[in-house]
């Protein structure tokens, strides 16, 4: 089940990458397992385990709990702010 992954802004710039192409292990079928299992690479990766950072499934935000599958986009941000 491949997923189109995308990073922006500070998260971009921490990961070293805009994004990326993924092909989660059995039994990842929601955000938050997604996380989970980009978190366990370590080192930079770990950045998103942030509590505030978002995420959105084909360009709808969404909670830990949204489902993900085969062919979708899942977005990563941290909140943004402005004046």
């Amino acid at each position: 089940m491949a997923l189109r992954i995308l990073y922006f802004a500070a998260l971009r710039e921490a990961l070293g990458v805009s994004a990326e192409d993924f092909d989660p292990p059995a039994g990842v079928a929601s955000v938050s397992a997604l996380r989970a299992c980009l978190v366990a690479r370590g080192g930079v990766w770990e950045k998103l385990a942030a509590a505030n950072v978002k995420a959105a499934v084909n360009q709808r935000m969404v909670g830990g709990d949204a489902s993900v599958g085969p062919g979708d986009e899942v977005a990563f941000f941290p909140p943004v702010t402005g004046g």
